[in-house]
C-alpha cells in the first residue's frame, strides 16, 4: 500500500508506518531476541538520525531549502526509521544503501519511460518495492538468511 499510494499521489497514510515497524521488529525479535533487537534497532535509529542530520545541514545551509516535505518527505523519513528496528546494522546498512540505489534508478528509469517529468522522488514507495523484492528473494531462496549477515 505505501508503495502504491507514494507512486500515485506522492502522500501515504501514515498509520501504515506504524504497522511496518511493529511487523519488522517483530520478525527481528522472532529471529534474534530482545537484547539482539535493542542493540541493533538502537543503533540503527542513531544511523538513520545522523544521515538525516546531514541531509538535513546540506539542504538547509548548502541548497538553502526547507527540509521537510520541500525536499524530503515524512513519509520518507517516517519508513528509514520503520526499516531502522527491522533489521541488524550490517543487514541495515545494505538494505538501506541498496533501497537508495535502486530507487535513484527507478526514479530515473520512470522519468525517461514516461511524460510526466515530476521532480519528487517517491523514495518511500520504491523503497518499499526494494523491500518487497528482498524478503520474497530472501523466503523463496537458498539466500541466506537477512538476520545472519
Amino acid at each position: 500500500m505505501v508503495a502504491v499510494q507514494d507512486l500515485r499521489d506522492r502522500e501515504v497514510m501514515w498509520v501504515f508506518f506504524p504497522i511496518i515497524a511493529v511487523l519488522l521488529a517483530s520478525i527481528h525479535v522472532h529471529h534474534l531476541g530482545m537484547d539482539n533487537f535493542i542493540f541493533f534497532a538502537l543503533n540503527n535509529v542513531i544511523l538513520v538520525s545522523c544521515v538525516l542530520a546531514l541531509l538535513w545541514a546540506i539542504t538547509r545551509f548548502v541548497f538553502g531549502k526547507e527540509f521537510l516535505n520541500v525536499s524530503f518527505g515524512l513519509g520518507d523519513m517516517l519508513l528509514m526509521y520503520a526499516l531502522a528496528v527491522g533489521f541488524p546494522t550490517v543487514t541495515f546498512i545494505v538494505l538501506f544503501v541498496g533501497s537508495i540505489l535502486f530507487s535513484s534508478i527507478a526514479f530515473i528509469v520512470l522519468r525517461m519511460c514516461t511524460k510526466t517529468k515530476t521532480e519528487t522522488v517517491p523514495l518511500a514507495g520504491l523503497m518499499c518495492i526494494f523491500l518487497i523484492a528482498i524478503l520474497l528473494m530472501a523466503h523463496w531462496s537458498n539466500m541466506p538468511s537477512l538476520y545472519m549477515i
